[in-house]
């Protein structure tokens, strides 16, 4: 990420909190865990700690909302209903429904 204040406010948009944040120093790169529920994802400005588009799927609810909170259709694909999304950093994210377990 270039910048976690504005990663986490853009995922804030689907629901994700920030647990923590860790710095090795003043300036330095940050690193942080966001949650929704028993989900976590970890942001990272340190270069070379992921490759650039890289693609994450989640499964929230509900879906209907996180497309219009994104002003993007659902798509009906072969496995069922689905968001497709760009982050700021243009990481990729595919949205579904929770699992029907």
């Amino acid at each position: 990420m270039r910048d976690t204040a504005a990663a986490a406010r853009w995922y804030g948009r689907l629901g994700f909190t920030v647990r923590w944040e860790h710095r090795f120093g003043p300036d330095f790169p940050c690193y942080a865990e966001l949650a929704r529920g028993p989900v976590r994802l970890h942001l990272s400005e340190h270069e070379g700690d992921a490759p650039p588009d890289g693609l994450v799927y989640l499964r929230l609810a509900p879906l209907d909302a996180v497309a219009e909170e994104f002003g993007v259709p659902v798509q009906e694909m072969p496995w069922g209903p689905e968001v497709a999304l760009r982050d700021p950093d243009g990481n990729r994210l595919r949205v579904g429904p929770p699992d029907p377990d």
